[in-house]
């Protein structure tokens, strides 16, 4: 499966965005999905996760309570709402999909596919 992430860009400290992830060649619907991030000099990290159903989330707690995912299988999406964004969110964002699986995972090793990011710019 190809992941595309879109929906990144400028905002100021406390604006909202929201991350798309869609996904060509399969259906999303067969893929535990998650968001990671990569901001300057560090290390990728983990920011949410969603089962198959979507009833089963689980964030970074750097994230939870401001950000939420979603998925809507029907369009075949992914998404990352982001509220009360803060500067130490600024990073390029990951949407990746998880193959055989059913359970949410926070590890990034346990992703099959990745797409090729979005940037989120944070200004204070």
């Amino acid at each position: 499966v190809q992941l595309q992430a879109s929906g990144g860009g400028v905002v100021q400290a406390g604006g909202s965005l929201r991350l798309s992830c869609a996904a060509s060649g399969r259906t999303l619907s067969s893929y535990v999905m998650g968001w990671f991030r990569q901001a300057p000099v560090k290390e990728r990290e983990f920011v949410a996760t969603i089962d198959l159903s979507g009833s089963t989330t689980y964030y970074s707690d750097s994230v939870r309570g401001r950000f939420t995912i979603s998925r809507d299988n029907a369009k075949n999406a992914v998404y990352l709402q982001m509220n009360s964004l803060k500067p130490e969110d600024t990073a390029v964002y990951y949407c990746a999909a998880r193959s055989r699986a059913i359970r949410a995972t926070i590890v990034e090793r346990e992703y099959d596919y990745w797409g090729q990011g979005t940037l989120v710019t944070v200004s204070s």
